[in-house]
C-alpha cells in the first residue's frame, strides 16, 4: 500500500472537519479493512489527536458504520454515475457490470465481505449494509423496469432480476481475498452472461454495448 501525505493540520468548521474524518476512515477501510477503523488509526492518518475523533465519533461503531456507508455510497455513484442516465438503459447496465467486474473494485468487494461478516456483532454496522443492499438493489431494479419500459429488456419482474444478478455478483465476491482467485472465463463473464439471459438479450451484446 503506498502511503498518502498528511493533510496540515489547521482549524476547520465542525462540518468540515467531519467530513474529513468520514473520508478518512472511508479510505482506511478500502485499503486496510474495516478492523483497522480505530479512533487512534484515524487520527493519526490526519495528525490529529484520537479526543478530536472521539468529539464527533464518540462510539466507535458509529465511526464504522459510517465509514463503510461512505464507500458504499461512493461506490454506487461510480458504477451508475448521475451523468449517464441521459444513456439508453442497457448501455448503463453494461458499464455497470463491467465496471463492477473488471477488477478496479476488489477493495470494495473486500470491503463488502468485511462489512457483512463484522455486522454480525455491531448492530450499527449490520443498519447500515442493509441500507446500502436496499439503495443498490433499487437502483439497479429501477434501471431493469426503465429498460423493459422502453423495450429494451424482456422480464416480467425487474426486482427479481435485480436480485439475481446482485446475488452473482456478491458470489464471485467471495474470491477477493484470494490472491490467486480461480481462473476460468466463465467466473470472468458469469455476471453479464447471467443479466442477458434473465433480461432476453443476446450472447456477449451487453459487453459490446459497454
Amino acid at each position: 500500500m503506498t502511503s498518502r501525505p498528511r493533510p496540515v493540520r489547521t482549524r476547520k468548521q465542525p462540518g468540515e472537519r467531519r467530513a474529513e474524518i468520514l473520508r478518512t476512515a472511508a479510505v482506511i477501510a478500502l485499503e486496510e479493512g474495516l478492523e483497522r477503523v480505530t479512533l487512534r488509526r484515524v487520527a493519526d492518518e490526519l495528525g490529529v489527536r484520537p479526543g478530536l475523533i472521539g468529539h464527533y465519533f464518540p462510539a466507535a461503531d458509529r465511526l464504522v458504520s459510517e465509514a463503510f456507508s461512505h464507500a458504499a455510497t461512493e461506490e454506487r455513484g461510480s458504477l451508475l454515475p448521475p451523468a449517464e442516465r441521459g444513456l439508453a438503459a442497457d448501455v448503463r447496465l453494461a458499464r455497470f457490470l463491467v465496471r463492477l467486474t473488471d477488477g478496479a473494485h476488489r477493495d470494495l468487494s473486500r470491503l463488502w465481505l468485511d462489512a457483512r461478516h463484522a455486522s454480525r456483532f455491531r448492530p450499527g454496522l449490520r443498519e447500515a449494509v442493509r441500507a446500502e443492499e436496499s439503495a443498490t438493489r433499487d437502483a439497479l431494479a429501477e434501471l431493469i423496469e426503465e429498460g423493459r419500459s422502453a423495450g429494451i429488456f424482456a422480464t416480467g419482474d425487474a426486482l427479481g432480476a435485480a436480485l439475481h444478478v446482485l446475488v452473482t455478483v456478491d458470489g464471485l465476491g467471495v474470491y477477493a481475498n484470494d490472491d490467486a482467485p480461480l481462473d476460468h472465463p466463465v467466473l470472468e463473464g458469469m455476471a453479464i452472461a447471467t443479466a442477458e439471459r434473465l433480461l432476453g438479450l443476446a450472447p456477449a451484446s451487453l459487453r459490446d454495448r459497454a
